[in-house]
């Protein structure tokens, strides 16, 4: 029997791919473990959206115990396999679903023969992760169809393909029949889902909440070009079910930019999108990428983004320094941003989505909102989140972990969110 630790780096699409093969190892008969020195297996998924999370990528493969055996995958081994050369193992891409059996034949481990592929188990075996924090990511899509000019995706993950609903739900039901509460619905591109096979990712939302037990449903990154206002309803439909939080990339909220990154939107049609979500949903949190000194971006252009994301008030941002890819467009362009500048913009634009965050959380003060407790702070305090991505802290004793209790926001303290739970199962 083998110890198994997953290093994760990146999205959530890779923390849904490695809980999939942890569960893997744990059917062949294997531990999956959490402290890395007790690992005779490392598997590290990576990433290469930036620079950073690149060089992340390499340092966590440099890391290893004597005797230890590496094995590496995901988007920065795939454009990079050279940087991975110490590794035991780099499993490509479009090998990831196999990786459980390739890593045990490999190495002579026992289940192998077992041929550890991703169809619907009966009762899957929880990476202990999964209940460890009450949610649960679901991988529903891979790869990309688009070539935005500095994204790497479509060279790493290859087009856009979808997982079959069946295999889907019959996931979703294993994960709420152990206990799980929620589950975040992943993919490079999930808006895309089911356009391979003539249907949408509102259809699968659907058959999620008629067909499964799953109190909650959240949706992961989706590109504001594919999500459908049609699909609105169902938050209407299913209330309380289908959490109130949309992630949808914006990436600038200047036109000229957002040709150049060949973005397959308008500023001006985001924001239309944006305030018909907002009708249509009372509280939602819409939350959102952006990437400042994009080659070529002006101080006008700068200034530009920065007013449209003002306007757009985000519940909360991740905000990204433009990292050069090498093998896409953007890497060559003409008029690379100096680092201090893209710094200096960096601090704009961050101080501008700080302020929308801590609005929209001034906002839900005194409103009674689902909580899911999940997790102890240091300090002994329990935290959770609301259906619109809010963390809330509760003093210690107060409620279970792994509970969803309406919840009033009381306060803002030491940079904190406080609730009182009006419900203690």
């Amino acid at each position: 029997m083998a110890k198994v630790h997953f290093k994760v780096l990146g999205c959530r699409l890779n923390q849904a791919e490695a809980e999939r093969m942890a569960q893997g190892f744990i059917l062949a008969g294997h531990d999956v473990v959490d402290d890395p020195d007790e690992a005779d297996i490392c598997v590290i998924n990576t990433c290469t959206v930036t620079t950073a999370s690149g060089a992340k990528s390499r340092r966590a493969a440099k890391r290893r115990r004597p005797g230890q055996k590496v094995v590496v995958t995901g988007c920065h081994s795939e454009v990079h396999p050279e940087e991975f050369r110490q590794a035991d193992l780099i499993v490509p891409n479009a090998e990831k679903e196999r990786l459980v059996a390739l890593t045990l034949e490999r190495f002579g481990l026992d289940g192998y023969a077992l041929g550890m592929e991703y169809r619907p188990f009966g009762r899957l075996h929880l990476y202990p992760l999964v209940l460890d924090h009450t949610r649960a990511f679901v991988k529903i899509q891979d790869g990309c169809d688009f070539r935005c000019t500095f994204c790497l995706t479509t060279i790493a993950r290859g087009p856009s393909r979808s997982r079959p609903a069946e295999e889907i739900l019959a996931e979703v039901q294993s994960l709420a029949e152990q206990g799980c509460q929620e589950v975040v619905l992943t993919g490079v591109q999930a808006g895309s889902y089911g356009h391979d096979f003539g249907s949408d990712l509102g259809h699968l939302l659907e058959q999620i909440l008629v067909h499964t037990d799953i109190p909650r449903v959240r949706l992961s990154s989706l590109e504001p070009w594919s999500f459908k206002l049609e699909w609105l309803d169902l938050w209407a439909r299913f209330d309380g079910r289908l959490c109130r939080h949309l992630h949808m990339s914006l990436q600038s909220g200047c036109n000229t930019v957002l040709r150049r990154m060949r973005r397959a939107y308008r500023a001006e049609t985001y924001a239309e999108k944006v305030a018909a979500i907002r009708a249509a949903i009372p509280g939602v949190a819409i939350t959102t990428d952006i990437i400042v000194g994009f080659p070529g971006e002006t101080e006008e252009e700068h200034r530009t983004s920065l007013a449209f994301v003002e306007e757009m008030a985000f519940a909360g941002a991740h905000i990204f320094p433009y990292s050069p890819r090498p093998g896409t467009p953007a890497a060559t362009m003409p008029g690379q941003v100096p680092g201090d500048v893209k710094r200096r913009r960096y601090e704009q634009m961050k101080a501008v989505t700080d302020a929308s965050a801590d609005a929209f959380r001034q906002a839900m003060l005194g409103h009674v909102l689902p909580v899911l407790w999940e997790q102890r702070e240091a300090d002994g305090a329990l935290s959770g989140l609301t259906d619109n991505y809010l963390r809330v802290h509760t003093p210690a004793g107060t409620v279970r972990p792994n509970t969803i209790t309406p919840t009033r926001l009381t306060h803002m303290a030491d940079g904190r969110l406080w609730g009182t739970p009006l419900e203690c199962p």
